[in-house]
């Protein structure tokens, strides 16, 4: 028998650190390679860590909810591999020298692998070890014990209550795209395993429920969860909430853009009668069924239109070189409001897609942002975003920039108001849209066009024809 020791990852993108968010396993369970033993939270995405070797849990070394570095000792399994043979001046070495780890090196999903040394660092004792008790450099102590016999782990056929659902890659991915627990969708492969079909039939099943969920729509920043200061007891005057994670990041981004880049917000009200209606024709339309069409399928696609006609606003600064980097393409921002903070992912490559397309990515990128599986890719190299404020029923804002970015459109509520129309008062749908633009980057009469384009192709959208 040999106790393995799986790290935290190497998860690139410049992080050295994640927070254990929930643990799949307890020690004595069993597991296999690829098996998602934990999720963990890094500054921009939560993610799924796989083991990647068979065994038996030995020991969890971090309790849920530890911010943990990358490298460290996360969780050990007892595997029935044999000890590979050791040179004479290894085995004069101590009893509790370890044997070398195995070359894989596990990464978070998505992420890639870091160049870095094969050299087995010297084990660190941790600090205040969650599960298991440390002393010297003693191996952890599981609570149960292994099994005896070093014989190879069997496989499991039937899923015991409890135990993480067996599924592959694949069907895993398709469970996450679609919003659906594993561990409520009921088996029918071989050995007790989900499959793509039931994971299909649980979303069918589940559809009057996710149809609501998908009604929830990106916005802007939220405070923390209410759930966080529920925790307080009733008599307590104040409550603290840690800065972590996505929510430190984006604070960070934040101040960053607000002193950084010379912000200049200009404001717009329009009748947007005619987009609704268009909206609700494009509902009924038979070629676009089963796809999701609102109100800001078509302001994307209107602001889109305005950068084709003014394309100078879709640009970035490179302060190092002292030079505007015009974009060619378009990834579209959308700020969405999640449990652990604002995101903003981007669509990429959004002005080469059609409203099809188009309506397809928003949907996907809401429900990922939801389900707070955003990953970091998604998250990089937007050119210009979208903050809808409306949803509140907020009228307007003025949005602070996304880090490295042009622009950010923020979209209020639309509401029946008396309007001015064909020379008469009437109710109209009206809305009122704010650009805030570096104005490095946008002067005054570029911000102007380019707001007015906007407008001009929400008030009247047959524009999304004749000026595309």
């Amino acid at each position: 028998m040999t106790i393995r020791e799986f790290k935290m990852p190497d998860v690139g993108e410049g992080l050295t650190e994640a927070e254990i968010l929930k643990w799949y396993v307890q020690p004595g369970d069993t597991v296999t390679d690829g098996q998602v033993v934990c999720e963990v939270e890094t500054a921009k995405a939560a993610v799924e860590l796989p083991i990647p070797f068979d065994g038996v849990v030995h020991a969890l070394l971090f309790e849920e909810g530890t911010t943990v570095d990358v490298g460290q000792v996360i969780i050990s399994v007892q595997t029935g591999e044999a000890e590979a043979p050791a040179p004479a001046a290894v085995e004069a070495a101590p009893a509790a020298a370890e044997p070398a780890p195995a070359a894989r090196q596990p990464v978070l999903v998505g992420y890639g692998v870091s160049e870095s040394s094969t050299k087995r660092r010297p084990r660190k004792a941790a600090p205040a070890p969650a599960v298991a008790a440390q002393n010297g450099t003693a191996a952890p102590v599981a609570a149960p014990a292994a099994p005896a016999a070093p014989a190879p782990l069997p496989a499991v056929p039937a899923q015991p209550t409890g135990e993480r659902p067996l599924a592959k890659p694949p069907v895993r991915k398709l469970a996450k795209d679609l919003g659906i627990d594993l561990a409520s969708v009921v088996p029918t492969g071989d050995g007790g395993v989900v499959t793509r079909e039931d994971v299909h039939a649980a979303a069918a099943a589940a559809i009057a429920p996710q149809t609501v969920l998908a009604e929830v729509p990106v916005a802007a920043p939220v405070t923390a969860p209410a759930v966080q200061a529920a925790e307080a007891p009733a008599s307590a005057r104040e409550t603290r909430i840690p800065v972590k994670g996505v929510r430190k990041v984006t604070a960070q981004a934040m101040v960053g853009s607000a002193f950084t880049a010379p912000h200049v917000t200009e404001f717009i009200t329009l009748d947007v009668t005619r987009t609704m209606k268009l909206v609700q024709e494009l509902k009924d339309d038979p070629d676009l069924a089963g796809l999701r069409i609102n109100p800001l399928l078509l302001i994307a696609k209107a602001v889109l239109v305005a950068i084709r006609r003014n394309p100078d606003v879709n640009a970035s600064w490179d302060e190092a070189a002292q030079e505007i980097v015009l974009k060619h393409y378009v990834n579209l921002g959308i700020a969405a409001a999640t449990p652990r903070g604002l995101i903003v992912p981007n669509i990429k490559d959004a002005h080469a897609k059609t409203l099809g397309e188009l309506s397809t990515s928003l949907s996907e990128l809401v429900a990922t942002a939801r389900d707070g599986k955003t990953s970091p890719a998604d998250m990089q190299n937007g050119t210009i975003t979208i903050t809808n404020v409306g949803v509140f029923g907020v009228d307007t804002g003025t949005p602070i920039l996304n880090p490295g970015e042009s622009a950010i459109l923020a979209v209020g509520a639309i509401k029946l108001q008396p309007w001015v129309h064909k020379g008469k008062v009437k109710p109209r749908q009206v809305t009122t849209l704010a650009l805030s633009f570096d104005h490095r980057l946008i002067d005054g009469e570029l911000g102007s066009r380019f707001l007015a384009d906007i407008a001009a192709v929400l008030e009247h959208p047959r524009r999304l024809i004749t000026w595309s």
